[in-house]
């Protein structure tokens, strides 16, 4: 049995779709009150009012320099402290050396690791100063994997791995945990832009990862007791061979 997490209050980015959506999901079966985070008002929305917790949203562009500050006083004003930031928020995008559109770059990099670095801040100061937290960041089994194409996503995630492990060490014994979980194929709407053929599943008969099943670890984690730190969880499709 874990940890109880009833009447802590999360910070989920990403929340309005996929792996943010089942992480609101799966912490409000937890007694967790949440701050949602995502751009579209309307999908925000309509997930607060199907969940048994009290619920703020919060409709920004996370990759927005300003946005970290935000959601911080946003969850201080209605909640008075946040127990978890759960950055979830991200782009995929792909493409060959003569096929990656050069202009997504500057938003994945935005979304992808500087949103991550400066929620991961400023929630850090706060926490530190309440005398504890914990955050965990979603990387993707990309960011161990040399892989055609996908250089450009696997390099970011690998850089956030690299910055919560350096996060981690930075906040040792201030009572704030860092994780990171790190899922393998998960079919969400991140794939959407692609191909059909391309996406999830698609012509394969090993079934993907669900957004639940992806929330489930997450919530392993804040479970562990206080004084229990697990930095690094991935989570594989049982059928897949990378």
């Amino acid at each position: 049995m874990g940890r109880d997490l009833s009447g802590t209050v999360a910070v989920i980015t990403g929340a309005s779709a996929g792996i943010g959506e089942a992480i609101a999901r799966d912490f409000a079966e937890a007694g967790v009150r949440l701050l949602l985070v995502a751009r579209r008002a309307d999908r925000l929305a309509a997930l607060a009012e199907s969940l048994p917790v009290a619920v703020e949203t919060l409709a920004i562009d996370v990759a927005e320099p300003v946005s970290a500050q935000r959601m911080l006083d946003t969850a201080l004003a209605r909640f008075g402290r946040v127990d978890a930031l759960i950055n979830n928020a991200g782009i995929f995008r792909v493409g060959t050396v003569d096929s990656f559109d050069l202009d997504a770059l500057g938003p994945m990099i935005a979304l992808n690791y500087e949103a991550v670095v400066r929620a991961s801040y400023v929630f850090a100061r706060a926490m530190k100063a309440q005398g504890g937290g914990a955050i965990v960041n979603i990387s993707s089994i990309g960011a161990n994997l040399t892989t055609a194409a996908a250089g450009v996503y696997g390099g970011l995630k690998r850089a956030v791995e690299i910055f919560s492990d350096s996060l981690r060490v930075d906040l040792a014994g201030t009572g704030v945990r860092v994780g990171i979980v790190a899922p393998g194929t998960t079919a969400t709407e991140v794939f959407d832009h692609l191909p059909a053929a391309s996406r999830p599943g698609a012509g394969s008969p090993v079934t993907p990862l669900l957004p639940a099943d992806v929330a489930a670890a997450v919530r392993f984690l804040l479970e562990q007791p206080e004084h229990a730190n697990i930095p690094h969880l991935r989570i594989y499709s049982s059928g897949q061979q990378h």
